[in-house]
């Protein structure tokens, strides 16, 4: 049997249908604070999210803002978040509520280097390049 999800006793169909005055009473203070001071990205980004919404976009909404705190009214919607050299897609469900969209979109990566370069010594690669 599936687990059914909530969060603070609310399920997802409950949170979607809240307004941003309703979350922000059940949010979590640092998500509340953050929502409260929004900035001027961060409303243009609602705006651009409500216009989504009822146009019925199944675009994914592209962004660079990666402190933004993710809503409930966002549940099913996919956003691109800019991490630093491309964007990548970031599907919302009802886990990642109340965190930030940066979170889940790495800026970094595992180097993993290869083999010595044409005409190295086997032991070179074990050398510091200074």
């Amino acid at each position: 049997m599936a687990r059914l999800f909530t969060y603070k006793g609310k399920s997802a169909e409950e949170l979607q249908k809240m307004s941003m005055e309703d979350y922000m009473k059940i949010a979590k203070s640092r998500q509340r604070r953050a929502i409260k001071r929004m900035s001027a990205d961060y409303k243009a980004l609602i705006a651009k999210v409500e216009k989504a919404r009822k146009s019925g976009q199944t675009k994914s909404i592209r962004t660079h803002i990666r402190e933004a705190v993710i809503l409930p009214s966002w549940i099913g919607l996919t956003f691109s978040v800019y991490n630093g050299k491309d964007f990548k897609d970031l599907p919302i469900t009802p886990e990642v509520i109340g965190h930030r969209l940066g979170e889940f979109v790495y800026t970094t990566k595992n180097v993993q280097h290869s083999a010595p370069g044409i005409r190295a010594t086997r032991g070179s690669k074990f050398l510091a390049v200074k």
